[in-house]
């Protein structure tokens, strides 16, 4: 059994790591509260673009768009897939990661011909150690998204598009479903359907006639890659969050098995401690008893 110097020892080793973990706490939420009031100034204006692709689709319902599926059927696209996974920089975030990943072997699975598109250290370094190709890696890191480098991110996937180099181009992220809970989603950013822009509700009714210049599909395509960077960039803000609430709760929980683990280390040590005043009381004891009947022998 250990003696009380190897289980204080112990106590003081799961005090350090209960102060690390919960200092990883701390931080992943004040991060997770400035990411969300990042996504809250920024949602109005892709709203409202949103708003405006619709009312085109509202007042030009035959427009054409290399963007957009044809009106009536959705063709074969058997060409290269482009999948841009969003992962994080390192784990200790549950299955934050892992979801992210299995997401995007899926589509693989599927897709073989799927070329990888990577943001985060920790699914390039998963790629990279099973040999999988990875078509791009953005190289800064996941811990801090912003607006210049989802336009960055955007830019290339459209460049990619535009040349007939993908056919479709998908994305595989997490999204934060309410504060408690998040799922690893994959949704196809390119091409869209129109019906990604329904209505869900009437809306009042156009009675002016809209011109576009030079053209409604001109417009439309111009508008198109600021939807798409609004889109990746909600998706690397709403994956952020879903990681640092992943990290809070791991580090929740392993604040509350410090405590147990502390709690038995506690009960363990006085138990020991106890044990070793017992015996000692005891050798004492027998001591003096022996003392006792020498005394008496020597004195008959």
């Amino acid at each position: 059994m250990a003696g009380t110097k190897e289980i204080k020892n112990h106590i003081g080793s799961v005090q350090e790591t209960r102060k690390i973990t919960n200092a990883m706490y701390l931080i992943a939420s004040t991060k997770l509260r400035r990411a969300r009031a990042e996504l809250d100034n920024t949602r109005p204006y892709f709203e409202a673009l949103r708003s405006e692709i619709k009312r085109i689709f509202r007042t030009a319902e035959d427009v054409d768009s290399r963007y957009f599926y044809p009106q009536d059927d959705e063709p074969p696209l058997d060409g290269p897939y482009g999948c841009l996974v969003i992962t994080a920089d390192k784990g200790l975030a549950g299955s934050y990661n892992q979801n992210a990943i299995r997401r995007a072997q899926e589509l693989l699975a599927q897709h073989p011909n799927t070329k990888l598109f990577v943001v985060g250290e920790y699914g390039r370094r998963f790629f990279a150690q099973r040999g999988i190709p990875i078509e791009h890696s953005f190289l800064y890191t996941a811990q801090n998204p912003t607006m210049a480098r989802a336009r960055e991110i955007s830019a290339l996937l459209l460049e990619r598009y535009d040349r007939r180099e993908l056919e479709k181009i998908y994305l595989v992220y997490s999204d934060m479903q309410n504060s408690a809970s998040f799922e690893a989603r994959s949704t196809r950013l390119l091409p869209f359907h129109r019906s990604d822009f329904a209505s869900p509700t009437p809306e009042r009714a156009i009675t002016e006639p809209f011109e576009f210049l030079p053209s409604v599909t001109a417009v439309l395509d111009s508008m198109m890659p600021s939807y798409l960077s609004g889109f990746i960039y909600s998706a690397l803000i709403d994956s952020f969050c879903c990681e640092q609430n992943a990290r809070m709760t791991a580090m929740d929980n392993a604040n509350q098995n410090a405590e147990e683990l502390l709690s038995e280390l506690g009960v363990r040590y006085n138990r020991v401690r106890q044990s070793a005043i017992t015996q000692e009381i005891t050798e004492v004891s027998a001591g003096a008893r022996a003392q006792r009947q020498r005394k008496s022998r020597k004195g008959g």
